[in-house]
This record gives C-alpha cells, sequence and structure tokens, in this order.
C-alpha cells in the first residue's frame, strides 16, 4: 500500500483566500485542483491512496475536503485545521474529528509574520488539546521556525507532530550546515516525524536534478530512520518545478539501498500508522 501523505486541492470559485496563487510566480498552478485531476496520477505512479492537507484558515474547507473524501475513495484523510487560539478549540476538534476521515491537523505557520507563533501560550494550549485527543500535528515551518520543534516535542511529549517539507530547507542555494544540525536535533524526539515532501520547489525550478535533493534525503533518513519518514508529493504545488511522476521518481532515486521493510514504511506504513489511516488493500 503505497500512500502520498501529502497533497493539495483548491477549487477557485469558492469563497476561500487563495491570493497566493495570483502572484506571477504562481501563475502555472493558478488553476482549480480537484481529485479527477490527482487520480490519473496516482494510478501511473502506482500510488494507491493519498492524504489532503489543509490550504485554509478556514473550518469551512474542513467540510469541502471530507465531503471530497467521502466521494473519492482513494482519499484516505484529511488534515484539517482549527484556530488553535479559540476559546472553543476543542469543539471545533470534537466536530472535525466526528468524520471517519478526519486524521490531523496543520496551521500554516511559516506565513504567520510572528516567527515564534507556534509556541506562544495560546497556541500551545491548543496542541495541549490535540495532544488531550491524540491528533496529530502537521508542522509547516521554514527553517528558520525549525528550532522551535525540541521545544514543542519536549513540552508535548504525546503529541504525534510530524514537520513538513523538511521544513523547507534552502535546497536552491545549497545551503545544509545548519538545517542539518537542527533537524538531527528534532530527531532526537519521538514524537516527531518528518515528510521527504516539498523539496523540488526549494530548488531551482527550471534546473534542479535528484542530485540536488540527495544530501537533504539522506541526512533525514539518517537522523529520523525511515519509521519516522514519510513520502508526500506536494501536489500540485510541486507542478511548479516538477510533474507527480518526476517527484516520486527522484525519491526513489535519492533513497540509496534500503532494504524492502524500509521502503514500505517510507512510501506507507509510516503515513499509515502516524495519521491512524484505515488502509485495506
Amino acid at each position: 500500500m503505497i500512500i502520498d501523505a501529502h497533497q493539495h486541492f483548491w477549487q477557485l470559485d469558492l469563497p476561500f483566500e487563495y491570493g497566493w496563487l495570483q502572484a506571477p510566480q504562481h501563475e502555472r498552478i493558478c488553476r482549480s485542483y480537484l481529485p479527477q485531476d490527482l487520480k490519473p496520477l496516482l494510478e501511473q505512479s502506482g500510488v494507491h491512496r493519498s492524504v489532503f492537507v489543509q490550504t485554509q484558515h478556514n473550518v469551512a474547507e474542513n467540510e469541502w475536503a471530507l465531503q471530497l473524501a467521502d466521494e473519492n475513495d482513494f482519499l484516505a484523510g484529511v488534515v484539517g485545521w482549527v484556530d488553535l487560539a479559540a476559546a472553543d478549540v476543542e469543539q471545533q476538534l470534537l466536530q472535525f474529528r466526528e468524520h471517519p476521515l478526519a486524521v490531523g491537523i496543520r496551521h500554516i505557520t511559516q506565513d504567520e509574520p510572528d516567527d515564534d507563533f507556534i509556541v506562544r501560550p495560546q497556541i500551545l494550549n491548543g496542541l495541549e488539546v490535540l495532544q488531550k485527543h491524540g491528533v496529530p500535528f502537521d508542522l509547516l515551518f521554514y527553517s528558520r521556525h525549525l528550532r522551535h520543534a525540541p521545544a514543542l516535542a519536549a513540552q508535548l511529549p504525546d503529541l504525534q507532530m510530524v514537520i513538513d517539507h523538511l521544513s523547507k530547507p534552502q535546497i536552491r542555494d545549497r545551503s545544509l550546515d545548519q538545517w542539518q544540525r537542527e533537524i538531527r536535533e528534532a530527531a532526537a524526539y519521538p514524537n516527531l516525524f518528518c515528510k521527504l515532501s516539498g523539496m523540488v520547489t526549494e530548488a531551482d525550478w527550471n534546473h534542479w536534478t535528484p542530485a540536488d535533493l540527495r544530501p537533504y534525503v539522506e541526512t533525514a533518513l539518517e537522523a529520523f530512520g525511515t519509521e519516522r519518514c514519510m513520502f508526500g508529493s506536494d501536489w500540485p504545488v510541486c507542478e511548479l518545478a516538477a510533474e507527480y511522476g518526476q517527484v516520486k521518481e527522484a525519491l526513489q532515486e535519492c533513497i540509496g539501498n534500503l532494504s524492502a521493510g524500509e521502503e514500505r514504511q517510507l512510501f506507507g506504513e509510516t503515513a499509515i500508522r502516524f495519521y491512524g489511516l484505515e488502509c485495506g488493500e
């Protein structure tokens, strides 16, 4: 069972905030992307199921995505959003979790003006609610936020968290040293996981090669092991730099000589365990 642990949909005629897609550099992906667009790509790449990950700070997207999941069997789960700072965060979470395909929560931390947003007391209170109910959390960081991961993991030892896109290292600039040190510090905490995703868009969009990604993949695998790493396409954002199949092929080229069991973990079993997915053959 091969799982894509990180993909998105958006529909531009819905009343959501898609302003970022209007930027000139995003023209290529400034259109609606829906399940009928993804399904043939999964089939062509031998991927069986996928996990939708939120794009909006709006609980209405949760409902929309869960409806898509009800209508499309290949969707194994939905990572949604709740307002972590709200007084009724627990009520929001419980409402979301009423649906069996609601598997996790994410906040777009990278876009917060305050680099210390994720460790604000009211946000930590919200994360404690996730911990209480056993709901995993996606950490969408830039590399400058990665320093917060160990503190979060220590303060919330029973909250499983996954670092999306390896915390977006500066692959284009071949910057490695500080990121490498901090990702290893994060990996020392067993409740932190890592998605091998989103790398092609941190590389040179027009001239990247798998060799550009390899040092980052190797570092993550060495630090976390395949039991805490998972494959994600970051489709359709990846289309800024690569087609779906190229993303999966590049990761396969970077992973070296993993055992069959390790490959099963990386390409499916870790995601199933982390999100609690119900994925029969």
